[in-house]
């Protein structure tokens, strides 16, 4: 962004997968970025073991300490307000925001969702995916907006779903055969300035997306 690395804020509830791809690939290159903050909800999310063994900067903000959503969302308003992000990658951040937080960063809040958006909003993706009979199954990059798992569409890879696939080996497929790759990716082309959102919309490279990007347009070093 502007020549200078962007200011990438990871916002985390688990396990940290996402943020462990997003990591390797800010400290090798492929994102042009720092990573200014990792921030959790849960003051015992795994991701938070990993963040601090690797030296970056965390921060806890418990839900359970604010009466309702508004609150909580204003203090986690104050603490990305505080670290300056240019990007802020909701990363298995389970939590639904309200419109006054993502308004407040709208346009710089990006989603990896389970599910080939629009199917399968919400949680229990890919038990939704099994019941309904789909014959593929994925993820999604898309940028944040008011509406739940609806804003623009950024990136999707998806795979068939095998005979032998339950719920479990779905989840493990989605994130290590797609979400790991298409969320650095995403990630790059908005820090280097490829990836905007414009007027409610995604635009790639100045040009809107009228269908989000696939495996196929994915950079070798993301592949």
């Amino acid at each position: 962004m502007n020549g200078t690395a962007a200011r990438l804020a990871v916002v985390i509830s688990g396990r940290g997968r996402n943020l462990r791809a997003l990591h390797a690939a800010v400290a090798d290159g492929r994102i042009p970025a720092t990573i200014v903050a990792v921030i959790s909800n849960r003051a015992d999310a795994e991701g938070l073991v990993f963040a601090r063994e690797a030296g970056l900067p965390c921060v806890v903000v418990p839900h359970r300490d604010y009466p309702d959503r508004a609150s909580f969302d204003g203090a986690l308003a104050d603490t990305l307000d505080g670290v300056k992000p240019d990007i802020v990658a909701l990363a298995g951040f389970m939590r639904i925001l309200t419109e006054g937080f993502v308004r407040a960063f709208e346009g710089r809040l990006l989603n990896i969702h389970p599910s080939l958006l629009p199917r399968h909003k919400g949680l229990h993706t890919h038990e939704a995916a099994l019941r309904d009979g789909d014959v593929e199954h994925g993820a999604t990059v898309h940028f944040v907006t008011p509406q739940l798992d609806g804003g623009p569409r950024v990136i999707q890879g998806k795979f068939t779903i095998g005979a032998h696939d339950d719920a479990a080996r779905l989840a493990e497929r989605v994130m290590m055969d797609v979400e790991q790759r298409i969320y650095p990716q995403a990630v790059a082309w908005m820090a280097r300035g490829e990836l905007r959102f414009d007027q409610g919309v995604a635009a790639f490279r100045g040009r809107p997306l009228a269908e989000p990007l696939s495996l196929d347009d994915l950079e070798p070093g993301f592949r």
